[in-house]
């Protein structure tokens, strides 16, 4: 009798279905960008036992027939029917098997024939958008100047759309543009059945009419373009006056290359759009300089502008919007708001009511320093959040300088004065000006992770310093884009703020993981991230004691799951998870290559919860997913 009772046990046992598979269906997670998973297998108490699943490897070389060279491996994957869809370096659609990582399929729209794109990142695509159409998978790729359209049965191109599966982004653009300095490197996001996307622009270009950023919606069957919104006004458009010198007319950039977020009950789409052409010297266009630099929100269906908060006031530090707001639900003093999220480059952090645009808590306009340069008028206030505090320190002054010896301080202090120092907002010079945070920030394309158990927002910062200095641009024969520079000054030189073989010119630690509490505006812990081997070993600091940890700069971010963990690597030679209560790090794994990528999570068909990065760049670019031994 035991046998049978012992029979039946082990055959129901086996009839037990597998949990449940979660997926990870959008770029950050959700259409709100949390970037947080309710998959909770790999939790607080077995996270030590998390160990490499499976890998694989885009296998991308540089093609000298093109002139081309893949960059850094920035993919996030999404994951759908048990099936991961990602982009790489080069801009393929990858569809790969979520239980063991075999290659399923792969889509190639040949990115790299129109040569090395002018961004500063090279090669990078940071992921896809996934769509729906009558029970029918579709993925879309926007890929330099071209929107395509993919079966996501069978990896090839949707000929119902658009010409022969793909629509040009540059036709109908406010003026002509050559294709081969329009870029794109974050995925669209999909309302119903519209596709809106940004796009990226080289910012070392800067000319007369350089690409716009206007910022457009597509027909999800058809490729026909529904919506245009003009991130720089036109004529007769709100805020056009604020360009003087009709400086709207000729203005580029001011374009949406981070991801956007989506309130998909509401219909609205939020916009973190950046800086005007040229990054570094507005002479050329004198005046506030809406809509750049400034979080928008947009009426989905039709583009229509529903509010605006402008960050920064005629940019000049490159200060513009890096990351996709992040869509919340907090409970700020016992009030509950639906609010909207903003990181900056600067490390503050803007909190609004994502309906009206209304700040959660007040935000100051506060005077900053003038600049120096010759025809440039810097605006004299800008923002400032009263709350939350900001994730990284702004603007540097002698008492900044590196210390961890007298020998070392000496040398910092004597090139600190070389440079112009001061607040944060203090302009670039022809002097040079030390800029904190850099040009990577504070935050950056990774954005933040949200718990809405807890109202905590989970953001990777960087800490380290950048020299803004301006001069004439090259026009000389040995600059091989001279044709393409028309300025009065430009960024020039070394702009890395450093000594002695390099080490940074003010105090680590040069990263952090910062966990904001929501719901009172506060810090509730901070932590140094990551660690910096290379300035480790630099000769000048042998025998020097040094911090545990020297901070990690990178772009990008966490992501946050319902087992308690913050994952994150954030531009470290090691993945980490951490405490979501207090910080503490929980489990480290040394990868063979800088992580190069927000991670993602999922739980597959085969009950299994995966967590998994992309990591190296070039030839040595590697997608890794770790799951519990």
């Amino acid at each position: 009798m035991r046998r049978i009772v012992l029979a039946l046990t082990f055959a129901s046992l086996s009839f037990v279905p597998a949990k449940p598979a979660i997926e990870w269906p959008f770029y950050g997670a959700d259409q709100a960008g949390t970037k947080y998973s309710v998959a909770s297998d790999i939790n607080r108490a077995n996270v030590d036992r998390l160990a490499v699943a499976w890998s694989w490897k885009p296998d991308e070389k540089p093609l000298p027939e093109f002139g081309t060279a893949p960059g850094s491996f920035e993919n996030t994957p999404l994951m759908i029917d048990n099936v991961l869809y990602l982009s790489t370096p080069y801009n393929r659609v990858v569809a790969l098997d979520a239980e063991s990582g075999k290659e399923i399929w792969s889509y190639d729209p040949r990115a790299y024939a129109d040569g090395q794109p002018p961004n500063g990142t090279g090669f990078v695509h940071r992921g896809v958008a996934a769509w729906r159409d009558r029970g029918k998978l579709r993925i879309f790729l926007n890929s330099r100047a071209w929107l395509f359209c993919i079966d996501a049965a069978t990896g090839t191109l949707v000929t119902s759309f658009g010409t022969n599966g793909s629509v040009s982004l540059i036709d109908g653009l406010r003026w002509k543009v050559d294709p081969t300095q329009y870029t794109n490197t974050s995925p669209p996001v999909v309302y119903k059945d519209l596709v809106i996307l940004g796009n990226g622009v080289g910012d070392r270009l800067a000319y007369r009419k350089d690409p716009p950023g206007d910022v457009q919606a597509f027909d999800a069957h058809t490729g026909k373009r529904i919506w245009v919104f003009h991130t720089v006004p036109d004529a007769g458009e709100f805020g056009v006056d604020t360009w003087a010198n009709e400086s709207w007319r000729v203005t580029g950039h001011t374009n949406v290359w981070a991801p956007m977020t989506l309130d998909e009950r509401r219909g609205l789409v939020y916009l973190p759009v950046s800086t005007p052409s040229n990054d570094f010297y507005g002479g050329r266009r004198p005046g506030q300089n809406l809509f750049a630099d400034s979080i928008v929100c947009l009426d989905a269906s039709t583009g229509a502008r529903r509010w605006h908060f402008q960050i920064v006031h005629h940019g000049l530090w490159d200060y513009d919007m890096p990351s996709p707001p992040s869509l919340v639900s907090i409970n700020p003093e016992g009030h509950p708001v639906d609010a909207v999220v903003q990181l900056t480059k600067q490390g503050l952090v803007f909190v609004f009511d994502r309906t009206t645009g209304r700040p959660v808590w007040p935000i100051e306009e506060r005077p900053v320093p003038p600049s120096d340069m010759p025809g440039e008028r810097a605006w004299p206030t800008q923002p400032f959040p009263t709350k939350p505090e900001p994730l990284e320190e702004g603007g540097a002054s002698e008492a900044d300088a590196f210390d961890l010896t007298a020998d070392l301080h000496a040398k910092a202090l004597a090139e600190l004065k070389k440079l112009r120092i001061g607040p944060l907002y203090t302009p670039p010079s022809a002097q040079g000006t030390l800029q904190r945070p850099g040009i990577i920030g504070g935050a950056n394309w990774g954005g933040a992770a949200f718990d809405p158990t807890t109202a905590r927002l989970f953001v990777k910062t960087s800490n380290q310093p950048h020299v803004a200095r301006l001069g004439a641009p090259d026009r000389s024969a040995a600059n091989p884009r001279a044709a393409e520079v028309d300025a009065d000054y430009t960024r020039v030189g070394d702009t890395t703020a450093e000594f002695s073989g390099g080490i940074p010119l003010l105090k680590p630690p040069y990263a952090h993981l910062t966990a904001l509490d929501l719901n009172h505006g506060s810090i509730a812990w901070r932590v140094p991230f990551g660690d910096s081997p290379q300035l480790r070993q630099n000769p000048a600091l042998r025998g020097v004691e040094l911090p545990a940890s020297l901070g990690a700069p990178g772009a990008p971010g966490a992501i946050v799951t319902a087992g308690g963990l913050v994952f994150v690597g954030g531009g470290d030679g090691a993945f980490h998870a951490y405490d979501t209560n207090n910080g503490q790090e929980l489990w480290k794994a040394a990868l063979t290559r800088r992580s190069s990528a927000t991670p993602m999570t999922y739980r597959a068909k085969n009950g299994t919860q995966y967590v998994v990065v992309a990591v190296g760049s070039r030839t040595d670019a590697e997608l890794v997913a770790f799951a519990l031994k």
